[in-house]
């Protein structure tokens, strides 16, 4: 019924060979021609009414009942046009060759190329592999229609800018500073018993990260960045169902750092996983998910704030999975939100758009109804968003008294987050990564506290800062290349005598990672790796000439190879006879000695087992006897070339005892 299936799918482009080969099962050999044949012909052709552009153009795959199958558009819902034609046997596909080097062959039974008829004209395989040419919507690249955005910049910025977790420029300081110090249970177990030495372990692992917190919250001040997100990685496994445990340890460590936060000004979140989830069907997951934004709500309390710094400290979390049923994860979140919940979690919790499922039309409603507090983020609402809403923030512009209605209800300063996707990105998936910087600030209110979620982090917050001119111009320098002032790094081996002095150039605990005097904190995108140390190339000493001559002297040759093995050439004494006739025909008969090179067999170095006595009469049958009596003929037979001009006779029994040689 079609023409040699795998190469008419050649002509297709990859993203319609599936819709091919369906048609190919429906109307192959498989389906002889029937009503429901019929039915799929008629349906395919009610399809193609919706676009018909390009359809004679098309390339026809395969002519069924009279009807041309043409590839269709792109943007056809099945990728093929069926249209009726009177002439579709006058259509001669133009001539390709199969993978196997054979043209494409009539399909007995149908209206194929060949009428019906089985032909299969062999062809030349071609020397190198022929590449199929790209369509051209192949070549064209994917470009994302622009979205529509606001032209509004929320100058001059009031607001408070910030990043998530993690410092870069501190994370590669010597030491290294940062809040997220982690291991697996197998290295607590390892410590010890985990009553006694395994939780002292994973504390003293909370503690360092709570220390940096402090570490952190002053660099931020030095350099005006007073919004930051904690990272909820700071106690590990403190949520754990078998081996969690109480913050309060930590207390006076954290209030350390919620000291320092109230006296600056600045603010502090947290923002729980993506698997606490308060509408899943799961009761084990609901149960995890309560013990994790219990964990959240007691390092919160443990800072130590007060009045509006408390209030501010607030969890973002997001509703997580559909489940099949928008409307019964929502009935589950909210029965579970209004009765497992603590009075504190309750008031610190707050829901997010996120970029896979629920956008911001569908978790405004529940934050009225529940008085809880909904977070922007710009970057999810391009990727997830209303139907009625286009891509960008013009026209989620019209929900901002709304958004901002649920966060005042409650005292608490609203805060948004804006990312952009990495360049290149187009489908929804694609998106969802955040480029390393963002290029602009968001058309939010210019008193609002803005979390930049990029993967540069602080350098980010920095970027935006130099663009719009935000904090001054010189609150931060860029880095020297590979060099740093600031930490304790190593820098080789010293001796002996250097070390008191190298142990009172020390930079102070309290500098480490501060830019130094000159605040050089800044490294251009794509330089992270200027913050590390240049990496040592090892150069090889040269020797001296008599060191190197020496070690030329002493250095073992290699062993020997052992000769080629050499083989004896059946027609050598022959030619040695016609030598002979030729020299004795030029010099009158005049006698020559002629030295015959004979080669002797290579005995095996191997000890070989004493075969045992036999008769003569076996010897003389055997293969090695018969090759003896013939080398003994030869011998005599050239003995007799050389004491007399050589005649047909001896010519004819040399080639006699070659032939006999040649059977051995």
């Amino acid at each position: 019924m079609f023409f040699s299936l795998h190469t008419a799918s050649q002509n297709i482009p990859p993203f319609r060979r599936l819709h091919f080969w369906k048609i190919a099962a429906l109307l192959g050999p498989k389906f002889p021609q029937t009503q429901k044949q019929t039915n799929v012909i008629a349906a395919l052709a009610t399809m193609a009414q919706k676009r018909k552009r390009d359809a004679v153009q098309a390339p026809v795959i395969g002519i069924v009942d009279g009807h041309e199958a043409r590839l269709g558009s792109p943007g056809d819902e099945d990728g093929v046009s069926i249209t009726s034609s009177s002439s579709s046997e006058a259509y001669e596909p133009p001539e390709q060759e199969d993978e196997d080097g054979f043209a494409p062959a009539g399909i007995e039974g149908g209206g194929g190329c060949n009428g019906g008829k089985k032909a299969s004209v062999p062809r030349k395989k071609k020397a190198s592999k022929s590449v199929a040419k790209k369509t051209p919507e192949e070549d064209t690249p994917r470009v994302r229609p622009p979205a529509f955005n606001s032209s509004y910049v929320p100058l001059p910025f009031k607001g408070r800018i910030g990043y998530a977790c993690l410092n870069t420029y501190l994370r590669t300081s010597f030491p290294p500073i940062f809040c997220s110090r982690t291991c697996r249970i197998d290295t607590i177990l390892k410590q010890g018993p985990w009553a006694t030495s395994g939780i002292e372990f994973v504390q003293s692992l909370g503690l360092q990260n709570a220390r940096d917190l402090s570490k952190m919250i002053e660099w931020n001040e030095k350099y005006q960045i007073r919004f930051l997100r904690v990272s909820s990685e700071m106690f590990p496994f403190a949520s754990h169902a078998k081996y969690g445990y109480d913050l309060d340890f930590a207390y006076p460590v954290l209030q350390e750092a919620g000291k320092l936060a109230m006296k600056y000004g600045h603010r502090l979140t947290t923002h729980p996983g993506q698997f606490t989830q308060l509408g899943s069907p799961r009761p084990e997951v609901i149960k995890a998910s309560v013990k994790d934004l219990e964990y959240h709500s007691q390092l919160l309390r443990g800072l130590g704030l007060e009045g509006q710094a408390d209030r501010d400290a607030v969890m973002i979390l997001h509703m997580g999975g559909m489940f099949g049923d928008k409307a019964a994860t929502l009935d589950r979140f909210r029965k579970n939100y209004t009765t497992l919940l603590s009075e504190d979690v309750k008031q610190r919790l707050v829901l997010e758009n996120d970029d896979v499922t629920w956008s911001v039309h569908d978790l405004l409603p529940i934050c009225q109804e529940l008085n809880i507090p909904l977070v922007l983020d710009y970057h999810h609402h391009n990727i997830i968003h209303d139907p009625s809403m286009r891509e960008g923030t013009e026209d989620i512009m019209s929900l901002f008294p709304d958004i901002k209605a649920t966060w005042t209800c409650k005292g608490i300063t609203q805060k948004q987050h804006y990312s952009e996707p990495c360049e290149g990105a187009f489908t929804g998936r694609e998106m969802r990564k955040h480029s390393p910087r963002v290029a602009a600030l968001p058309p939010c209110d210019d008193t609002m506290d803005l979390m930049i979620e990029a993967k540069d982090k602080e350098q980010a917050v920095f970027e935006l800062y130099r663009k719009y001119g935000i904090g001054g111009q010189d609150v931060f320098r860029e880095v020297i290349p590979h060099e740093r002032a600031d930490d304790n790094r190593p820098k080789g081996k010293r001796k002996e005598g250097e070390q008191n002095e190298a142990r009172s150039a020390a930079v102070p605990d309290d500098e480490i990672g501060m830019g130094g005097a000159e605040r050089r904190v800044y490294w251009p995108e794509g330089k992270e790796d200027w913050l590390s140390p240049r990496k040592r190339v090892t150069k090889k000493k040269a020797q001296p000439e008599d060191q190197q001559q020496k070690e030329i002297a002493t250095k073992k040759p290699p062993p020997p190879l052992p000769p080629p093995r050499q083989r004896k050439k059946v027609g050598k004494v022959k030619e040695a006879i016609l030598e002979k006739d030729e020299e004795d025909d030029d010099d009158g008969g005049e006698e020559k000695e002629v030295k015959l090179s004979t080669v002797k067999p290579r005995r095996s170095k191997k000890t070989v087992a004493k075969a045992p006595k036999t008769s003569s009469s076996t010897l003389a049958s055997t293969p090695t006897k018969r090759s003896l009596s013939l080398r003994s003929a030869r011998f005599h037979l050239q003995s007799s070339s050389l004491s007399s001009s050589p005649n047909e006779e001896i010519i004819a029994t040399e080639e006699v005892l070659v032939e006999e040689e040649r059977s051995i």
